[in-house]
Formats: C-alpha cells, structure tokens, sequence
C-alpha cells in the first residue's frame, strides 16, 4: 500500500518509522516531512493545511492510507476533506478535534460528562480574571483557549505571576485569537502522565502510559514547553490507577464525544495527573503526543498500518508491547521556548551510539548539510530491558552536543522516577 503522513514534527517522523517497517506499505510519503524523514519517506512540499493541495496528491499518486499527524491540519479540516472524497484517511473530524482546539470547549464536555478534571472559570474580560485570580490565590493555572504549540499554559505560584499571564493572552495578544478567551483553573497535586488510546466511536484501545517533561530546565524548572523529553512505562504508575483513568476518563470522553454528534476516530491523548482523589484531566488532544510518541511507539509490536485499518473498521488491534522501557530527551534550539534562531548547524549524527534512535523534529536539508528548523530539534532515545540501561544510552549520546552552544536540553528525563 501506498501511504502519506502529513506533518513535519518529531511526531510525524516516529509514525513514519513505524510505517516504514509495515511489510504493508510499499511506498511512503510525508507532507511535508523534514530531514529527517527523507531516508524513509518521499518529501514532498506540500503545507499541512493545503487540504486541495493534498487531496489532489493522493488522488494523483493513489494513496491508500493517510495518517494525519499534528492538531492544526485536524481542526482544518483535513480529514472532512479526505473523507468525502472517499480516501481512506485516519484522525479524527474537526468537529471531533474540538476537544483539543477549545480548553473552554472541552472544561464544558468534561463537565456536562461527569470526567473528572480541575475546577475552573472561562474569562474574555481581563478585569474580571484579575479579579478571580485574586479571590482564587496561587499557584493556579491559566490556559490560552486555543492552539498555542504547547505553550499556552501557565502553572502560577504567585497571584502576580497568572495577573501577568492573563494581561499577557487577553490584553498584549501573547497568542493572537488563540488567547482571546483564557480558562483560569485550580492547580492539581500529583504526578503527571499521558494516556493515549486508538478510538473509534465508543472503542477504546489503550496505549502505553508515558510521562512526558514540559518544563523546559532540569527539576522542571522553568517555562512551559511542547515537551522536553519521556520514558514509558512509568515505573511508579500503578495499574489500580490506570484501569481508572480507562473506566473514568477515556472511555466516558468517547462516549461522550459520540453522543455530541461528534463520534473520533483516530488517536485521543487524555493528559492526566494522579491526585489523591484518583486521576484528573489536564487537558485532551486530538492525536498522538509529542513528544511521547517517540517513546511509545518504539516499544509497539504491531504493525502500524494493520492497526490503523482494523481500529477504523470497528475491530480489535489486539495491542501488543515490548517488555523493555524507552527514554529519550529532546534536543532544543538555544532560547527555546522564547525567540531562538533557524539554519543552525547540527553535529554529525553519526556518531550517535549505535544503541540510540534518532528522531527528526525541526530540521531540514540545506545545501546538503542538516540544519535546525525550529525549536524542537531532535529527540535522541534508546529502548532497553531496564530503566538503567536506557537512561545511560540516551546520556552517551547526548554528548555530542554537551558543548555546542546553538542547543540545550535537559539531563534529567528518566532519572529518579
């Protein structure tokens, strides 16, 4: 079969690696892909949101299958598109990607739906947010209601700090429409970690839990980001709380979603945090995480393609799963998440360890030379039987950027947890 997987990011690059090892698949393209993905895939320069664009190339070149990878081409429209031109296409609607193009939207689904998640208050006005933020106290959390690249949250510990975020999004236009509504809720102890599922209506496939680190500093300390680095599984996650999040959070949400008219088909990523009243919803997206899907789909035994086709048809993909444990950490341009620049000369990746996989986020060829092209550069995991074994691997090959200025990243993903 012939397949095309529209996106550009380190997500997109990990399906393509997953799809390029289907005995399925014959030819493979990615839209538009980046440096990395052109050993694997055809490139081909076409913009995720060209929805004609890329109808026209999989009637063209008689695409089987298309996997849409990022948010932005989901809320487009790209599937609704594909969909009535009788192509085979995998995601969800934009009616369905709503849980994730609108928190205001999805805190209101959570609600009407009995899905535990944190209290919280939708604001247009920024007096009158100051003026909860004021009666709430710190720490509490202000969201952008839209898509803002992983950005658009911040975890306040002073009522100064979210007044600030707030006049940020509503009054300085921090993330243009995407924070002309912001949603104020309280904050939730406990530890983080992502539960995705394949869904088709009311089915739901559990994946692998996998914790994922926003901050961008070691101790997670710093700003907010798309994702620093993840390991799954996760060792101190109990199955008690897991059997829980499917029984409480996933399966209500698709349920809940079919009963809107707004039934998903594709990937539901439900980020959670583990309270003492049992998992919450952080947020929901509407695809595979980033950068956790780097670290999941690695430990994944069946053939992607296969899944793909038996989760649209209504059937069991009969998940199955190494018995082994995947890290990986991502390579970040310097100043990311603030201003940071492009073009900037990667070291030469062969020399990474021979026990480590290298995955592609923001690069591509220039001139025949691998050049950064965003802020989320490169993922550089290992897979091994234990913890230990993998940590050290993804540590030996980070290495060959520990004194290269144009890069950061952390040196704490899969340590102590």
């Amino acid at each position: 079969m012939k397949v095309l997987v529209i996106g550009s990011g380190g997500r997109e690059h990990s399906i393509v690696a997953k799809l390029a090892s289907s005995m399925q698949v014959t030819e493979l393209y990615a839209a538009p892909g980046n440096g990395g993905m052109a050993d694997l895939a055809t490139c081909v320069p076409i913009d995720v949101t060209a929805v004609d664009d890329l109808i026209h190339f999989a009637k063209e070149e008689q695409i089987d299958w298309t996997f849409v990878g990022p948010e932005i081409p989901l809320l487009a429209g790209v599937v609704n598109a594909f969909q009535q031109e009788n192509l085979n296409v995998f995601g969800p609607t934009k009616e369905a990607a709503l849980i994730e193009g609108s928190k205001d939207y999805a805190k209101s689904f959570m609600r009407n739906h009995g899905i535990p998640t944190a209290a919280s208050e939708t604001f247009s006005d920024v007096e009158i947010a100051k003026a909860y933020i004021a009666q709430k106290g710190a720490p509490i959390v202000v969201k952008a209601d839209g898509l803002a690249a992983g950005k658009g949250v911040v975890v306040a510990q002073t009522v100064e700090e979210a007044i600030d975020a707030v006049e940020n999004m509503l009054v300085g236009n921090q993330f243009g429409q995407a924070g002309s509504l912001v949603v104020i809720e309280d904050f939730l102890e406990g530890k983080e970690f992502s539960l995705m599922a394949f869904v088709n209506g009311s089915n739901v496939f559990p994946l692998v839990p996998a914790r994922d680190h926003k901050r961008v500093y070691d101790n997670d300390q710093g700003p907010n980001t798309g994702g620093m680095g993840a390991f799954a599984p996760i060792p101190d996650l109990e199955q008690t709380v897991i059997d829980d999040a499917i029984s409480r959070i996933l399966k209500p949400a698709a349920a809940g979603l079919v009963e809107e008219g707004r039934s998903f088909t594709g990937v539901l990523y439900a980020g959670l945090i583990e309270t003492a009243d049992g998992p919450k919803v952080i947020e929901f997206n509407a695809r595979f995480g980033d950068p956790e899907t780097q670290v999941i789909l690695p430990l994944l035994e069946n053939d992607l393609l296969q899944v793909m086709q038996d989760v649209t048809a209504g059937d069991d993909p009969k998940l199955s799963w190494k018995d082994a444990y995947a890290t990986g950490t991502v390579i970040a341009a310097s100043g990311y998440p603030g201003s940071y620049e492009k073009q900037l000369p990667i070291p030469d990746l062969t020399q990474l360890p021979t026990d480590v996989y290298c995955i592609h986020a923001g690069t591509e060829n220039n001139a025949g030379k691998l050049v950064s092209n965003g802020g989320r550069v490169l993922f550089i995991g290992s897979v091994h039987h234990n913890r230990a074994d993998a940590v050290k691997s993804v540590k030996k090959g980070l290495e060959i950027f520990k004194d290269d200025p144009n890069f950061h990243y952390r040196t704490d993903i899969g340590f102590g947890e």
